[in-house]
């Protein structure tokens, strides 16, 4: 069918969220180079989202930056609403943006914190595509990408990242549950699974105090980047829109494995 083909994206209009540096913004200019036609990149940082744009009209896009704290659940209709007047109906909505934070031990940990990133993680995608999915129903065709992460395979291998852990976890139930929801509409919603990639979150975590964090965490961490098998964000994002140009699936964990 076209749609296991680039020709599905072609002239599409797309969402990514954390698109202003790393997996969000690699995915973004890799959706250009499949055709995507119109692609909003929301987040924090207008300046970061400012060069992710110029990558993607140089791409062959039209882009538009939308600066957003997703953390706020009422930024998050307010960011679709800006996009949708901007660059017309949403078809391909990437949920990237999240937070590790915050990491350490449980029994030290602030509730405040842990709401802030079950609203970041869990809540704010969860209502983005709430706000877009039944506009694609309405006209039988869509994409909803949930970035996850391989921890919620192996929770074990993140001590004093449990938080996180959770989130992504929930994440990923949400998901799949959502895709039942909107079975045999036209629909596609699946979950993401990007590998070790060395991005800022990465770097973040190895610039912590151990002892705030946990030694055993980061450890782990500087590990990771010491033993050379961290992927690159351009690696993960293209074998994200590999998987939208070739799987035509709904309900699914795709890990970037399947792809490279």
């Amino acid at each position: 069918m076209a749609d296991t083909t680039e020709q599905g994206l072609a002239g599409r209009t797309a969402i990514v969220t954390g698109g202003g540096r790393g997996i969000g913004r690699a995915t973004a200019v890799a959706l250009a180079g499949a055709g995507v036609a119109r692609i909003a990149l929301v987040a924090r940082t207008a300046a970061q989202l400012d060069e992710t744009a110029r990558a993607i009209e140089a791409a062959g896009a039209q882009p538009v930056a939308v600066t957003a704290d997703l953390a706020d659940s009422d930024s998050v209709r307010t960011a679709v609403e800006a996009a949708e007047r901007q660059l017309g109906q949403v078809d391909i909505l990437v949920n990237n943006a999240g937070t590790v934070a915050p990491l350490g031990a449980t029994a030290k940990l602030d509730a405040a914190d842990v709401l802030a990133a079950l609203r970041l993680n869990v809540v704010a995608p969860i209502l983005l595509a709430g706000a877009v999915a039944d506009g694609m129903r309405d006209r039988s065709w869509g994409r909803i990408v949930n970035v996850s992460s391989g921890v919620v395979a192996r929770p074990e291998t993140m001590p004093g990242g449990g938080v996180y852990a959770a989130t992504k976890a929930a994440l990923e139930a949400q998901t799949v549950s959502m895709a039942a929801e909107y079975a045999d509409t036209g629909v596609h919603i699946n979950v993401y699974r990007p590998g070790p990639v060395d991005t800022a979150m990465q770097e973040w975590i190895r610039a912590q105090d151990p002892e705030a964090i946990g030694r055993r965490l980061h450890e782990r961490f500087i590990g990771y980047r010491e033993s050379g098998t961290l992927l690159t964000a351009e690696q993960s994002g293209a074998a994200l829109v590999a998987h939208l140009v070739r799987r035509e699936e709904t309900g699914r964990i795709w890990d970037v494995t399947d792809e490279l």
